[in-house]
């Protein structure tokens, strides 16, 4: 079946009570059992519902794997995996990671004596130099936020494979190129991460999280945890995101096609200094993206040439269409600004040793009209004192 196909077909069934095409929001906590045990393949909705097992099934068949499970957030479902390790287990990590998963390794689970190292993995031998008998994951964003660095994920999982005596778990998070452009599980990863609330549900209406796996085992153990400490997703919330799911395909399309055209807008801008988006050949990874996606995504990062804290702010407060707003991956186009927004979790040694300056800015690139999102960026830019 084709991707264009599954997005709309993959893991619904008709409802057999009244032939409903929609799969219906089953808003129920608890379920009639003939007696224990004899049910009807349901319990207790902490544990499956109806709704979120056929966005689940879909979720998995558009990932190409055999198993999903659906959460309240994505950091809902980050949550999960770290709950896979035990103390004195390390993690590494790509260094410029979203700021909510920095913000939740190192003020939640460092307490717990796992150790968390970040480095440079879009060179394999950072890796080399960084993993130990003790690493037990290997986390890593590609697309990163907000620097879209692209990470070989072949490379990576050939490196663990060929120099780890031990298991270790090698965790994409595809959120940023979405199943549309990219599929870890191909590649060898071991966990696909998406946060649904960004492009699968696209249209800024849920939250929620997803984790997709081949391994049974893998499978097995963050079902337990999920089901034994409760981060799943309504009902009302599945049904918003099976809706979004039906026209990922064509919306992803979109998107890269605008963000394509705004990238060559901003490349003849004086004001801009870099541009970071994976579909530039002077992208540091363009040969890696161009062989492990599709296309290039709708997510574009730049900085200003004057570095200026406050041209930043007055850039992203005077557009119109791009709305200032934290998140991204909506049918309409976003803007932020990571080191007071998405990643002020970070110290700021910290994030400036990660090229997160002060002017970077990010944008969602939306679906509409590209050439009213560019006058809406070229109104912006003549707000900022040359």
């Amino acid at each position: 079946m084709k991707f264009g196909t599954k997005v709309i077909h993959s893991g619904l069934i008709t409802d057999p009570s009244t032939g409903a095409i929609i799969t219906p929001i089953y808003q129920t906590s608890t379920y009639v059992q003939k007696k224990p045990g004899d049910n009807m393949g349901y319990e207790y909705s902490r544990t499956a519902n109806p709704t979120r097992t056929a966005l689940e099934k879909n979720i998995a068949a558009l990932e190409n794997g055999k198993y999903s499970i659906c959460y309240s957030s994505g950091m809902g479902a980050a949550d999960a995996i770290i709950k896979l390790l035990k103390p004195g287990d390390t993690i590494v990590a790509n260094k410029d990671i979203y700021g909510g998963t920095y913000r939740m390794f190192e003020k939640v689970f460092s307490k717990f004596n796992l150790n968390f190292e970040y480095s440079d993995l879009t060179e394999e031998d950072n890796l080399h130099n960084t993993i130990t008998k003790k690493t037990k994951l290997v986390w890593i964003e590609t697309p990163s936020n907000p620097l879209m660095s692209i990470i070989d994920i072949r490379a990576i999982k050939k490196h663990i494979s060929t120099h780890c005596p031990h298991k270790v778990l090698l965790v994409i998070d595809n959120t940023f190129a979405t199943p549309v452009l990219q599929n870890p599980l191909e590649f060898g990863a071991d966990i696909v991460l998406h946060s649904v609330t960004k492009y699968l549900g696209g249209h800024s209406d849920l939250v929620m999280g997803a984790l997709i796996t081949n391994a049974k085992s893998v499978y097995d153990q963050l079902f337990l945890i999920t089901k034994s400490c409760g981060a799943v997703p309504g009902p009302m919330d599945c049904f918003l995101a099976l809706r979004g799911i039906k026209t990922l395909n064509i919306r992803m399309l979109k998107h890269c096609e605008n963000a394509e055209k705004i990238n060559h807008f901003l490349s003849k801008i004086d004001k801009v200094d870099k541009i970071y988006w994976p579909g530039r050949k002077e992208h540091k990874n363009y040969k890696v993206a161009k062989q492990q996606m599709k296309n290039f995504g709708g997510m574009i990062s730049f900085t200003l040439k004057s570095n200026s804290f406050q041209d930043a702010i007055t850039f992203i407060s005077n557009t119109k269409l791009f709305k200032l707003a934290e998140s991204l991956g909506g049918v309409e186009s976003l803007i932020s600004h990571p080191a007071s927004m998405t990643h002020a979790s970070i110290p700021k040694e910290e994030r400036e040793k990660n090229n997160l300056s002060d002017s970077l800015i990010r944008i969602s690139v939306g679906i509409e009209d590209y050439k009213d999102l560019i006058d809406d960026l070229n109104n912006a830019f003549n707000r900022i004192k040359a």
